[in-house]
């Protein structure tokens, strides 16, 4: 497994704004990605029902990288830590602005009406050049073992949501959706939960989104079992699915068994959330991580990347900005907030 760098592509804009998307083109010095800027919010495609897949020949990353939409947070931190005369931590802050991350789409913060044009001004800002990975985040009693980011639709408007969604996403765009959501499914929801599941799916499938339904992670629920919650849910009508997202768990293990799930549902393509597992500080290198909330000692992962000579293995992405807390714990802030300490602590770490 050899990745290829990302190269981004930034894109300035204006939230609130949407209807007038101001953009502002640059070019990184990495290869393979592209990135769009943002208000710690992230923010792609056509929708002439043509899967990207279809489009690009396969692996959606490999002709255009990903986009970046990154947080302004990250560069006035940087700002103030070169004024503190602090020349590394600034440097590393730079460093974490220029990489892609997912684009978070919960309800909460884009409701029903906006959702739809935020994707869509995010759409146009690529110009067809980068692919826009998009997190749906807005199941159903939405982080149910967990709870730090508790919350979601009810049943009857989580459907529409989704429906805006893909229409705006469309075939220029990539989903994962929603993290957590099936490997709980048999500790809350059950068949239900599944049901409704099956049906995003099937939306995002009918607008051409390439999409990857969330998985959970190899120290979660084994891979047979996996696989079956995939097949349910029709993972063989899109690319596949994701793992690891917003967890730590280490890269060869995540990627034995995304292998062997793949293996399972017939060759399912996946993608794996490097963001923050990287090898930790305590010595504990390979083993499974218990603690998925703000766990100490951790480091950032490998860097965005497609993947051309694996048979499933699509790219390694950052689908959780590290910058941001898991929860209000280890004392870190709400769930999706930016921390600027804890991002510093996890990129010194990894040697940046």
């Amino acid at each position: 497994m050899t990745p290829v760098p990302l190269s981004p592509r930034r894109v300035t804009r204006n939230a609130r704004l949407l209807p007038a998307l101001a953009l502002v083109l640059a070019t990184t010095a990495l290869t393979g990605c592209s990135a769009l800027s943002r208000d710690d919010t992230n923010q792609g495609g056509s929708t002439d029902g043509t899967s990207a897949v279809d489009a690009y020949g396969g692996n959606p990353f490999a002709a255009r990288g990903q986009t970046l939409v990154g947080s302004p947070r990250l560069p006035a931190a940087a700002r103030q830590a070169t004024a503190d005369g602090r020349d590394d931590d600034a440097a590393r802050l730079e460093r974490l602005a220029e990489v892609p991350t997912g684009i978070w789409l919960t309800p909460e913060k884009y409701p029903a009406g906006e959702v739809g044009p935020y994707v869509s001004a995010v759409v146009a800002g690529t110009e067809g050049r980068t692919v826009p990975v998009f997190v749906v985040y807005g199941f159903p009693d939405r982080d149910c073992t967990g709870g730090f980011s508790a919350g979601g639709l009810d049943a009857d408007s989580y459907l529409p949501w989704v429906d805006e969604i893909a229409a705006a996403a469309g075939s220029g765009s990539a989903t994962v959706l929603e993290p957590d959501a099936l490997a709980s499914t048999d500790s809350c929801g059950g068949e239900d939960r599944l049901d409704l599941l099956a049906s995003a799916v099937d939306s995002l499938d009918a607008a051409g989104v390439t999409t990857y339904v969330d998985a959970g992670h190899s120290h979660w629920v084994d891979a047979q079992r996996t696989a079956e919650l995939l097949e349910r849910v029709g993972v063989e009508d899109v690319r596949g699915f994701s793992t690891n997202v917003a967890n730590y768990q280490p890269l060869d293990a995540e990627q034995q068994w995304a292998a062997r799930v793949s293996d399972l549902v017939g060759g399912a393509h996946y993608v794996i959330d490097t963001s923050r597992d990287g090898d930790p500080v305590d010595g504990t290198v390979g083993q499974p991580v218990d603690d998925w909330c703000n766990p100490p000692d951790r480091s950032l992962g490998e860097t965005p990347g497609f993947v051309d000579d694996g048979p499933a293995l699509d790219a390694l992405l950052w689908v959780k900005p590290p910058a941001e807390s898991d929860g209000t714990c280890h004392g870190g802030p709400p769930a999706g907030d930016v921390w600027i300490d804890r991002a510093l602590a996890l990129a010194t770490a990894a040697g940046w």
